[in-house]
């Protein structure tokens, strides 16, 4: 009999006038996302292969190493076909200097922001808006559309048990809606194999699993219609009830826990950091040259009572020395300020970070979200994995920096000192028409997530969305256990 009952709603579902409508609305809009999500990949890919190449040619120009600066990029991920979650909004690149702390700088969307307006139709939109949507219309009237009808009534005059036509049910509107819409996720995946997008095994293991995922999440919201319907005897009711539910879930707790976050813990801005890092760096730096200007005027005053008896390119060799590490003490004062400062700041973001996500899970269209950036690397830790990998690649970088600074006695561009067993000290200008030497200069490489941390960071969403599954369907049990099938 249940195999008779789970038929009897595939029947319905696909001799529907309103599926063949749906399923090639939601395959059109399948296709469509993974075509433009390859074209836009490559043409991030490609924008990044060239702005590597600009940058190390930019670099190659410098002619000495104490003002080197470089440029740090962040890759592209062939994930963010499927989703692409925040890789828009982040910035592209970061300058790499001695003096200024690590900053994702010039999003996509800063520069061309009618993008931002609309943002990009992805895998995922789709599942968490569209599928979602069509599995709520296809499920609300699975009991009281059945009772109007007149059909419950002969159904279980044959001896059905109630679970047994729920679990038919949802099996049948499972079926019937996820099988046909595999087609355009299967043709999909193989646009991005024809395209040559390159995905690697982990990659793949990660889309997998973002499949998965997405079922459930499916599997989630056919069981919240047959709950809805199971509450209700009138399929028109039952109609309002789940669209309201759905709108609830999909588009105002996500909002709503956010705002509430924001409104909980206070997180100074930006400007306001970078205002209070300027400030301290300012009274450190004219605190520096005052100081400087009184050592000066100190050692001319000692130079003077020497009179003949001092050497004087041993004196400003000194000098040199002594400036150059009080220099370095101001530069450490000024960067452990800004730690501190950062310090503050990133505990303040984790904080109405967590509770933003946490107040937001109770949609379980957030969990979805949530585990779909993670799985394909766009979620909000991309931008901190990005700075903080970038972040130790400015100490390597700033060590080789030093070193080479150290081994071509370039002093800030202005002075280059020689010492010579025979010569002497000889002191002459530091710029010359040479170019640095890049060939052994250390290279940025992108932060790679394992997959043990991705699943790690998605656990939590797949356990709320697989108990919201158990708890509709015990709630639509409980519920039809009192239904008047007559």
């Amino acid at each position: 009999m249940f195999g008779i009952l789970v038929g009897k709603e595939l029947r319905a579902i696909l001799f529907s006038p309103k599926f063949a409508v749906t399923f090639g609305v939601c395959s059109v809009l399948i296709l469509l996302s993974v075509y433009t999500g390859i074209q836009e990949y490559r043409a991030a890919r490609e924008s990044w292969h060239t702005a590597v190449r600009l940058a190390d040619d930019q670099a190659a120009q410098a002619s000495t190493w104490r003002h080197f600066r470089y440029k740090t990029l962040r890759e592209p991920d062939p994930m963010r076909v499927f989703v692409s979650g925040l890789t828009n909004d982040i910035g592209r690149w970061s300058s790499v200097t001695t003096s200024e702390s690590i900053k994702l700088r010039h999003s996509s969307y800063s520069d061309d922001p009618i993008f931002a307006m609309f943002r990009m139709i992805d895998f995922a939109f789709i599942v968490q808006i569209v599928l979602s949507l069509l599995a709520i219309l296809f499920t609300y009237d699975a009991v009281s559309g059945e009772r109007e009808s007149g059909t419950l009534r002969l159904i279980f005059a044959n001896g059905v048990t109630r679970a047994g036509y729920l679990l038919a049910k949802c099996t049948g509107a499972w079926l019937g809606l996820v099988v046909p819409i595999a087609i355009p996720v299967l043709l999909g995946i193989l646009l991005v194999i024809v395209f040559g997008v390159p995905m690697t095994s982990l990659h793949w293991l990660k889309l997998a699993t973002l499949v998965g995922v997405s079922l459930l999440f499916f599997t989630l919201f056919i069981v919240l219609g047959v709950l809805v319907s199971s509450l209700t005897r009138r399929s028109s009711v039952s109609f309002l009830i789940a669209l309201v539910l759905w709108i609830g879930f999909v588009l105002i707790i996500p909002r709503a826990g956010m705002m509430a976050a924001g409104q909980m813990v206070d997180v100074p801005r930006v400007a306001e950091i970078e205002g209070k890092r300027d400030g301290f760096a300012k009274n450190e730096w004219r605190a520096h040259w005052d100081d400087m200007e009184e050592r000066f005027e100190a050692d001319r005053r000692a130079t003077e009572e020497a009179g003949e008896d001092v050497d004087e390119d041993a004196a400003m060799w000194m000098q040199m020395e002594r400036e150059d590490a009080l220099r370095k003490e101001v530069e450490q004062r000024i960067e452990a300020y800004e730690v501190e400062l950062l310090d503050d700041l990133r505990r303040r973001k984790v904080m109405q970070e967590r509770l933003a996500l946490s107040l937001s899970r109770f949609s379980p269209a957030s969990s979805y979200q949530l585990a779909a950036m993670n799985l394909a690397g766009t979620d909000v830790g991309l931008k901190r994995r990005y700075e903080e990998s970038m972040t130790r690649y400015r100490v390597e970088w700033s060590e080789h920096v030093e070193r080479k600074q150290a081994e071509t006695g370039a002093m800030g561009g202005f002075v280059s000192i020689q010492i010579d067993s025979e010569k002497g000290i000889s002191i002459g200008s530091g710029r010359d028409d040479q170019t640095v030497d890049l060939s052994d200069m250390p290279r940025y490489q992108a932060p790679v997530q394992s997959y043990e941390e991705v699943l790690a960071a998605v656990v939590p969403d797949i356990a709320i969305l697989s108990i919201g599954i158990i708890l509709a369907f015990m709630g639509a049990f409980v519920a039809f256990l009192r239904y008047d099938v007559r």
